[in-house]
């Protein structure tokens, strides 16, 4: 396996490749003094700010100083990808490239240099922009196709998969802000959780809350270990194991659900936010004037009621003729009118000024509304804010997002989905303020500096203790160290400190031994990786049946993909639930597994290794990694 990146992801993924599949790596990253990261000044002032937070609990609660989990076999440095650097990286004889640069160009430069020198080889590139990502796609895949002849007949496995880091992040991060867990994959177009239930009560020993599997049995320091005093989960159990540990907590797969307020989206302008307080108060007195001229007018000349609406509005626009020779009761109400009248004018006038400027804004930014409560907000609106935004929206959750940078890469979303935003940087007094941080339900920090996340996380602790929280930090350790600082020092209130290469590193390394990867699940400090996997050519899986195919600990079938069944006319296959996204959960145990058929499944990276027919070596995992 070559890892060519310049960041966190790419180390995290030669650890995942290295610890977990038991592949030799190569990495190749840029000298040094050009590997891009955040700035040192921010970082200083972080680490420095959570030593007095850390200091003030407990010296216990900060960095354990584990090392960086998982080394490379081999690391070369090189400031440019060139088909010098790719062939001393072995490329030409690799099995899998990754390309996980931060800038586009770069990973795609390299792709094209990479499939020109080795056409069997398995490409994962990470790029931002997905509609690029899909033309390359289908590009690279046709040149493996057309330079190894027989190539289409499935010899080999020259796939070309293109993710995301902000995807593959953006549905943790929005869970953990909705559910307070960052334990989420998203299936066709179904958001699913992994969701920690508590031991299950003695005297309710029917446990029929609504999941699709039990995924993990948590730690039981009596029962599991994995060496002297080491305990650890018990991953994807049998029902007999699910049944007898009624004692132990367990991790369970449930569809995302958010049952707070909900804000609709609005293609048009609200009615309310066309004119503020003030000008609707002076067109409700202005009113109030009107039908007391027109009452006095029914009692003092016997009018109509309708007639003498009429005859003072006619006053009351300068249009009607003068009450000469009339009585004087008609003539002081016509002088009323008249005066209302002028009140009147200046009243339109700011009224059609405010509808326009309302109009003009409403294409830039929305103000956050008054009454605004329960909802997230949302610091960033980079790379990574913009994809959880676009999935907080899709859920209808309300947001309110802050950004100092006008021109940030998420602002044209935040316009497009009617999102109010605060624009202001997030360390001046009255920011939050202004984004309802004391009403919200929640607080997501996606900005690119550490300092800058830490600082507005404990701002929002200080004004609501029990505000959750959930940070996006530049490496593990830092966010380890985060974590557990504000743990102790808010006991009760729900905190998350999130690496982006922590999230992304499983998905990416699981791409890259040949199939799609949907996601990671963490379980503790153990992985599980959904995948969808076609039947056919694996032994495991093709002529059992669902419940043949479950293996304990390794991986188990969860849902059936309908689509290819349908264009064949053969129908959904049996069973028990209902369909969902083009897939079929909750399988029949006696559905027998065809060739054509495609399945999710959850694997540990173990077990998925074993399926996929690439037995890892036995190797000693580095401290804090897991299956």
């Amino acid at each position: 396996m070559v890892v060519c990146g310049d960041d966190a992801l790419a180390r995290r993924l030669a650890a995942e490749l290295r610890s977990v599949y038991g592949e030799p790596v190569t990495l190749v990253v840029p000298p040094a003094g050009r590997t891009p990261g955040p700035p040192v000044v921010g970082r200083a002032r972080a680490s420095a700010l959570l030593g007095r937070v850390s200091a003030a609990v407990n010296r216990a609660t900060g960095n354990n100083g584990d090392p960086e989990p998982g080394f490379p076999d081999r690391q070369l440095e090189a400031e440019e990808l060139t088909d010098e650097v790719l062939a001393e990286a072995g490329v030409e004889q690799a099995a899998a490239l990754a390309l996980v640069h931060d800038d586009d160009e770069t990973n795609i430069r390299a792709a094209l240099a990479a499939r020109r020198l080795n056409p069997r080889l398995r490409l994962v590139i990470r790029l931002y922009n997905r509609r690029l990502g899909q033309y390359l796609e289908d590009v690279l895949d046709q040149a493996a196709a057309l330079a190894v002849p027989g190539s289409g007949t499935g010899a080999f496995d020259a796939s070309t998969t293109i993710l995301s880091d902000a995807d593959t992040a953006a549905p943790a991060l929005t869970a953990a802000a909705v559910a307070g867990s960052s334990k989420v994959v998203q299936a066709e177009g179904l958001l699913l959780r992994a969701a920690e239930r508590p031991p299950a009560r003695t005297e309710d020993p029917d446990d029929d809350d609504p999941a699709l599997c039990t995924l993990a049995l948590l730690t039981d320091t009596a029962t599991d270990t994995e060496g002297p005093g080491t305990a650890v989960p018990q991953l994807l159990p049998d029902e007999e194991s699910v049944a007898a540990a009624r004692d132990r907590g367990r991790i369970v797969l449930e569809t995302v659900s958010y049952s707070g307020p909900a804000q609709p989206v609005s293609r048009s302008v609200p009615l309310g936010s066309l004119l503020p307080a003030r000008l609707r108060w002076s067109f409700v007195g202005l009113v109030l004037a009107v039908v007391a001229l027109a009452v006095t007018a029914v009692l003092t000349t016997g009018e109509h009621p309708l007639r003498a609406v009429y005859l003072t509005l006619l006053d009351l626009f300068s249009i009607n003729e003068p009450a000469i020779g009339e009585p004087t009761s008609r003539q002081v109400l016509q002088l009323f009118s008249g005066l209302v009248g002028l009140l009147l004018l200046p009243v339109l006038l700011a009224a059609v000024l405010e509808v326009l400027g309302t109009f003009r804004s409403g294409s830039v930014t929305r103000r956050p509304p008054r009454g605004v409560s329960g909802h997230v907000v949302l610091l960033g609106l980079g790379k990574i804010g913009t994809r959880v935004l676009a999935r907080l929206r899709e859920l209808d959750i309300p947001v309110v997002c802050v950004e100092a940078d006008p021109d940030a890469r998420g602002m044209a979303l935040a316009r497009r989905l009617r999102v109010p935003v605060v624009l202001g940087d997030v360390t001046e007094e009255g920011v939050l303020e202004a984004a309802k941080i004391h009403r919200a339900h929640s607080l997501l920090a996606l900005t690119s500096v550490d300092t800058t996340n830490l600082e507005a996380a404990l701002y929002a602790r200080s004004v609501d203790p029990r505000l959750r929280v959930v940070m996006r930090l530049y490496d593990d350790d830092f966010a380890t160290a985060v974590y557990r600082t504000l743990r102790a020092a808010h006991p009760r209130a729900l905190t998350r400190s999130r690496s982006v290469s922590y999230l992304a590193a499983p998905a990416f390394a699981g791409a890259m031994m040949g199939r799609q990867i949907l996601g990671a699940v963490p379980v503790e400090r153990k992985v599980l990786l959904i995948a969808a996997v076609d039947v056919a050519g694996h032994l495991p899986l093709e002529g059992r049946t669902v419940a043949e195919a479950f293996r304990p600990g390794a991986w188990r079938v969860l849902a059936l993909d309908t689509a290819a069944r349908e264009r064949d006319g053969d129908g959904p296959p049996p069973a028990r639930a209902d369909r969902a996204a083009g897939l079929v959960w909750d399988l029949h145990p006696g559905y027998v597994l065809r060739a054509e058929d495609r399945v999710v499944l959850a694997a540990t990276g173990r077990g998925l290794a074993e399926l996929l027919g690439r037995r890892p070596r036995r190797t000693v995992p580095a401290p804090g990694q897991g299956g």
